[in-house]
């Protein structure tokens, strides 16, 4: 269908009283794609705020942009009225320092941060054999201190740091963050792999699986189990002792002091996840959700407690 003459206004009039637009999938808070992803976490680098428009909120939206800017993948990235590309042309210039000068921001060169390796990891790394070819060892930190660990080549901009005689490569946006890096190897119950930890990492939600739970309901360690499914699945099954996050249970929770912990349950773990990242943005910081809901206390734990 051809671009109609309004939406062709709509999307002059957003790239004209907006320094910065990004049409993507998803928000800027939620992302619907890696590509979309990646941009977002580049500007946030540099922006406090921009304006962003959501593709997949209106078909028309997302084909009339391609037609209008005659360019066929989201995300689109415009700048001062001007046309700058997908993720792959925002990363190049980013990594070039040309995004910086587009954007009005000075880049300035990443200092050198402070990054431990211990001596577990550097084995195990060591010991895999992954320190030899042409890829190199990287951490990339995201702006809410999302950690990933990879091989891969060297890439144009990155810095470079060496702990216990290991090269670690990073981008100049993580390098802003990589100060007080720890990363380890462990070996837990739950398995064994890399621990990366940061004295600056903010407040995250944790996973706490049904038998760690029942282990502190036996301990009778103080903390806060709240349900956030409806009362009528609460009348199917129930965790004994978990208050049901109505209202009256909602402000019973914001009376709690803020270290407090909290754990939020539900059927297999996902609404609780939502209402744990929910209450950590309210200033809890000992903030759990409950790894498979009831379903997997009903598994696991207490196969009384019937499944639905």
């Amino acid at each position: 269908m051809p671009l109609s003459d309004a939406l062709r206004d709509q999307f002059q009039q957003l790239i004209t009283q907006n320094k910065v637009v990004l049409f993507m999938k998803g928000t800027r808070s939620a992302p619907a794609c890696g590509f979309s992803a990646s941009v977002v976490q580049i500007l946030d680098e540099f922006l406090p705020a921009y304006e962003t428009v959501n593709v997949l909120s209106d078909p028309e939206v997302r084909d009339g942009i391609k037609e209008f800017s005659q360019w066929p993948t989201i995300p689109q990235l415009y700048v001062g009225g001007e046309f700058l590309g997908g993720s792959d042309i925002v990363r190049e210039m980013h990594a070039s320092g040309e995004l910086g000068k587009k954007l009005g921001v000075s880049e300035e060169a990443a200092a050198l941060p402070n990054v431990t390796i211990t001596d577990a990891a550097a084995k195990a790394f060591r010991d895999a054999g992954a320190m030899g070819g042409e890829d190199k060892l990287h951490v990339e930190i995201g702006p809410r201190f999302e950690y990933n660990l990879y091989f891969g080549p060297v890439e144009k901009g990155e810095v470079e740091v060496t702990s216990n005689g290991l090269a670690l490569s990073m981008s100049r946006a993580a390098a802003r963050r990589a100060e007080g890096l720890v990363i380890d190897f462990v070996v837990g119950p739950e398995g064994e792999g890399f621990r990366l930890t940061s004295p600056y990492e903010p407040a995250k939600v944790k996973s706490l699986t049904v038998k760690e739970l029942k282990s502190w309901l036996d301990q009778e360690k103080p903390f806060e189990l709240f349900d956030v499914r409806t009362e009528r699945e609460r009348q199917i099954a129930r965790i004994q002792g978990a208050k049901l996050l109505d209202k009256a249970g909602e402000e019973y929770l914001m009376s709690l002091n803020k270290d407090t912990p909290l754990v939020f349950q539900c059927h297999h773990g996902m609404r609780s996840r939502s209402a744990a990242e929910h209450f950590l943005s309210q200033g809890f910081k000992n903030v759990y959700n409950l790894v498979g809901g009831i379903d997997a206390w009903s598994q696991e734990v207490d196969p009384s407690v019937p499944r639905y």
